[in-house]
């Protein structure tokens, strides 16, 4: 996954936030949520040296995130709770479109098991470039418009949803 994370966060806190007063609040917390895993890049990049694949790190396995997730949802009330279960939601969304091309180790530390539903072959020397002409690039880009237009539609002077 390249592009698609922040737009599919959004949907996702957008459809979760329906009716609510609080809405604006959810939809930040799941948009800015559905990219903290991709923060490793940082780690990758500069400590790493691009020597293991990120996704191994410590932001992509799930169950770090429920166990942070846990106390603070137990520890919170009202909107700040709502923000953190819309949070959770969007960070394991993350995770589920990262196990259709990339492997994700869903049950680490525990288990060195990973989920991979496509596996992409290697095209070009840039992977950048094979994964752009692959058929899921376009779900991709699928998923950013979708979530434009929503948006749009939500903008002042834009139909009402």
């Amino acid at each position: 996954m390249l592009i698609a994370h922040l737009p599919a966060g959004y949907l996702l806190a957008d459809g979760l936030s329906r009716g609510r007063r609080d809405r604006g609040a959810l939809i930040a917390a799941g948009t800015v949520s559905a990219i903290l895993p991709d923060l490793d890049m940082f780690w990758f990049h500069l400590v790493n040296g691009r020597q293991n694949l990120h996704h191994d790190f410590l932001f992509h396995w799930p169950l770090f995130w429920v166990a942070l997730a846990c106390p603070l949802w137990l520890m919170t009330r009202g909107t700040a709770r709502a923000c953190v279960a819309v949070a959770l939601a969007s960070l394991l969304l993350h995770m589920a479109l990262d196990s259709v091309a990339g492997h994700i180790r869903w049950l680490a530390p525990f288990s060195d098991w990973t989920l991979n539903l496509i596996e992409i072959p290697a095209r070009y020397d840039w992977w950048v470039w094979t994964f752009m002409h692959h058929w899921l690039f376009a779900v991709e880009v699928a998923i950013v418009i979708w979530a434009a237009l929503r948006a749009m539609k939500k903008a002042p002077g834009g139909a009402p949803s």
